[in-house]
């Protein structure tokens, strides 16, 4: 498919990491397939993670095609913008279309990112996941690359005011390994599976994490912080 509008868009998200003065650390490039559809299974911090997911991907010269909800497609400025990304517009009450526009999607060689949790993790711990992540790599055959993000909730998060202001602000971006997925698994087991690792992983990125968490409302109680506790 044609893709006239992603460059543009990218152009402009590295101005304005540029802008804020971000300090990316990522790694694990070299687990994205060079062809062939695959999910990125991403958590969710705050409001810039699709673009820096997508920003992670782009050394290995491939898009993401991001799955998202209706009401950004609605937007009169986002919604044109998205459709001319060729993200995928989700609409809660009626799953299956969206569903099936992403089983489509992977079948033709896309990458997929979606967020498991769904919302925005306001304790910013991992939540319980959708199943929906790994009945679409079982239907379609793909890989479901596990990613973690942590920083971005630093600048722009649920329920707390976004800081625009130009800093020096650690971001780091973790591309796991593979999972793979067969029909005969069962879901509940292999989404579980999903989880803990993606828990592990965040764990390590926190540990390794350049600024200290403790007394920051960007960071989770489990560390000190005073974020809100966990729902589940």
């Amino acid at each position: 498919m044609a893709d006239l509008v992603y460059p543009p868009v990218i152009a402009v998200a590295k101005l304005f990491w540029r802008y804020l003065d971000l300090k990316m650390d990522i790694s694990g490039q070299e687990n994205i397939p060079t062809t062939g559809g695959a999910i990125l299974a991403i958590n969710h911090i705050g409001y810039l993670d699709f673009a820096l997911a997508g920003t992670a991907v782009l050394p290995t010269k491939r898009f993401v095609r991001f799955m998202a909800k209706k009401e950004i497609f609605d937007n009169k400025i986002a919604g044109p913008l998205m459709r001319g990304m060729h993200h995928i517009n989700v609409d809660r009450s009626n799953g299956s279309a969206s569903f099936v526009a992403a089983l489509r999607a992977l079948r033709a060689g896309e990458i997929i990112g979606i967020f498991p949790e769904a919302t925005i993790s306001k304790s910013f711990e991992i939540k319980e996941l959708k199943t929906g992540v790994v009945r679409l790599a079982m239907g379609a055959g793909v890989p479901v690359i596990p990613t973690i993000i942590w920083g971005s909730q630093r600048i722009w998060t649920k329920g707390v005011p976004r800081d625009l202001r130009r800093k020096h602000v650690p971001i780091t971006i973790v591309l796991g390994k593979p999972f793979y997925f067969t029909k005969d698994q069962d879901v509940t087991a292999a989404e579980a599976e999903l989880r803990a690792t993606m828990i592990e992983m965040l764990h390590k990125v926190q540990d390794s994490y350049p600024d200290s968490h403790a007394g920051q409302r960007w960071a989770p109680l489990r560390l000190g912080g005073s974020a809100p506790a966990p729902l589940n």
